[in-house]
């Protein structure tokens, strides 16, 4: 059965660390590695002390390392840090994910992996957002109810069911990617793995479909205070630069405006579900992070950081 490992470059609260530890330990990773984008985060002396987790702090000389200097856009260090992982090939696959998003698989992930075949380089996961409930309990990343990403010009009927007015303004059916992530397959040589996919040779290699089997749950927007604390940087420097029509409405909007677009777009409302469950993009599942956290780390706690 082939290993598989994980690679994630973080700045996020060390419960958020952990959640995403905790998850993918539990699925099966036989290796995590953290590459800690502020060399000082004290999430970093606590992923340390976790199994099987090499926590890498992005410090000067680990920049010089690597890439002949510290980039600018965290896009691109991302890039390098999967990048410069996959060329040890620590491991037969790997899996390129953020530390808010969560893999699910429909078998155990060993024995998927070993049923793809040899020339595919890599499969992809399908993204679903998850949505805002503010009823349930804090699970760390707390959301129930997650929306398939509705990409294309097939998508544009259901795009308008779901997201009514604003529709114009999500083109791929999501608020934030449609593209999923990837599990690389190592040793290939020539790849060069990214954030959404692969090149080789100079040549970015067809996607493919997204893996059946393979799911991937995004904690993008599904806390509120936090989605509105991080719309300036996203607006700049984030998912959202890449939407123009998204960015110029968000930028200019005012709160009230605001409000109602995260009520409508965002939100696990009756009618939003309904439609979701209508078209088949609706998906329910609770991860139970808080408990697969105590399992990993033996019910020690450590303060919110």
């Amino acid at each position: 059965m082939a290993d598989w490992g994980v690679c994630c470059t973080v700045k996020a609260p060390v419960d958020q660390m952990l959640a995403f530890v905790a998850h993918h330990h539990a699925l099966g990773a036989a290796h995590l590695w953290l590459h800690f984008d502020d060399p000082d985060d004290p999430a970093a002396a606590v992923a340390e002390t976790l199994p099987d987790v090499t926590a890498i702090r992005c410090d000067r000389d680990w920049w010089q390392q690597i890439s002949g200097g510290r980039p600018g856009k965290h896009q691109v260090r991302q890039s390098a840090n999967i990048a410069a992982l996959y060329a040890s090939a620590p491991l037969p696959w790997l899996l390129h994910a953020d530390v808010d998003e969560f893999v699910l698989a429909d078998a155990p992930l060993p024995a998927l992996l070993d049923a793809v075949p040899p020339t595919v380089p890599f499969i992809r996961a399908r993204p679903w957002e998850a949505l805002y409930e503010p009823s349930l309990p804090d699970d760390i990343q707390s959301a129930r109810h997650f929306r398939a990403a509705l990409p294309g010009v097939r998508n544009a009927g259901n795009r308008d069911l779901v997201f009514g007015r604003f529709a114009p303004l999500l083109p791929n059916g999501a608020l934030s990617h449609a593209a999923g992530k990837c599990l690389f397959r190592t040793g290939i040589d020539g790849l060069v793995p990214r954030i959404h996919g692969a090149f080789r040779a100079g040549q970015r290699l067809e996607a493919g479909d997204f893996h059946p089997a393979l799911t991937l749950l995004h904690f993008h927007a599904q806390d509120r205070t936090a989605w509105f604390d991080r719309l300036s940087f996203r607006l700049r420097r984030g998912a959202y630069q890449f939407n123009p029509p998204l960015a110029e409405f968000l930028a200019s909007a005012s709160p009230d405006q605001l409000d109602e677009f995260y009520l409508e777009v965002q939100s696990a409302r009756p009618e939003t579900l309904a439609a979701l469950a209508q078209i088949g993009a609706l998906r329910s599942e609770w991860l139970d992070l808080r408990t697969k956290v105590s399992t990993l780390t033996g019910g020690r706690r450590w303060p919110i950081m």
